[in-house]
C-alpha cells in the first residue's frame, strides 16, 4: 500500500518531467501501480482509515507522485454536495480534446500530496473539459466533466507534464481571477 512516505516531494525532478506514454497491455508493473494509486485514494477518503495509516486524503494521484513518470494516474471524485457529476477511473495517456473559454477556480485553491506547504490564491483551470484516455484494459474512453471533477482531471495531467498547481496562481496577485470565473466550495 502506498503511504505518505512514499509519496514524491516538491523539488524531486521527477515531478517536473514529462511523463512517458504507457503501452498496452498494461505490464504487471504498470496494473500494480494503477491498482496501488487507487487504494491510495479509497483508503485516504476513509477517516477511520485515514488516520490509522497517517495519509493526507486525496482525490487524485499521479504516477510521478509516486517516482514513476509515466501517463497514468488516479482519479477518485466522491458523489458528494458539490460534486455533481462524480469521477473514478485511473487514466492512462490522458489527453483534454476540448475545453470551455469558462474559467473555474475553488473557493479554498488547491492542495497537492506532494506539496506539503499552503500556497495561497487560487488555480484558474477550464470550467469544462471533454478528456479522451485509456482506461487499465487500454480501452479509450471520451467523458465531458464539468466543474470540480474537471478541475481534478487538470490538476492530475498536469503532473504528467512537469506542472504544479502552484504554476496557475497569479504570482502578482494570487487572489485576482477573471470576472466570469465560476468559483467552486
Amino acid at each position: 500500500m502506498i503511504l505518505m512516505k512514499d509519496i514524491t516531494r516538491d523539488g524531486d525532478p521527477v515531478l517536473r518531467k514529462e511523463a512517458a506514454k504507457v503501452s498496452f497491455p498494461l505490464s504487471e508493473e504498470d496494473q500494480k501501480l494503477a491498482d496501488d494509486m487507487m487504494e491510495y485514494l479509497k483508503v485516504s477518503q476513509d477517516p477511520e482509515l485515514c488516520k490509522k495509516y497517517g495519509l493526507r486524503a486525496g482525490v487524485g494521484l499521479a504516477a510521478p507522485q509516486v517516482g514513476v513518470s509515466k501517463m497514468m494516474a488516479a482519479v477518485l471524485v466522491p458523489a458528494e454536495e458539490g460534486a455533481k457529476s462524480p469521477f473514478t477511473d485511473v487514466i492512462i495517456n490522458p489527453v483534454i480534446i476540448s475545453h470551455s473559454v469558462q474559467s473555474g477556480a475553488l473557493t479554498e485553491g488547491e492542495g497537492c500530496l506532494s506539496v506539503d506547504k499552503e500556497v495561497p490564491g487560487f488555480v484558474p483551470r477550464h470550467d469544462r473539459i471533454t478528456l479522451r484516455y485509456q482506461d487499465t484494459k487500454g480501452e479509450t474512453h471520451k467523458v465531458r466533466l464539468k466543474n470540480y471533477p474537471a478541475i481534478v482531471c487538470q490538476h492530475e495531467i498536469d503532473h504528467l507534464h512537469g506542472i504544479l498547481f502552484y504554476d496557475h496562481i497569479n504570482k502578482d496577485n494570487p487572489y485576482e481571477v477573471s470576472d466570469d470565473t465560476i468559483m467552486f466550495e
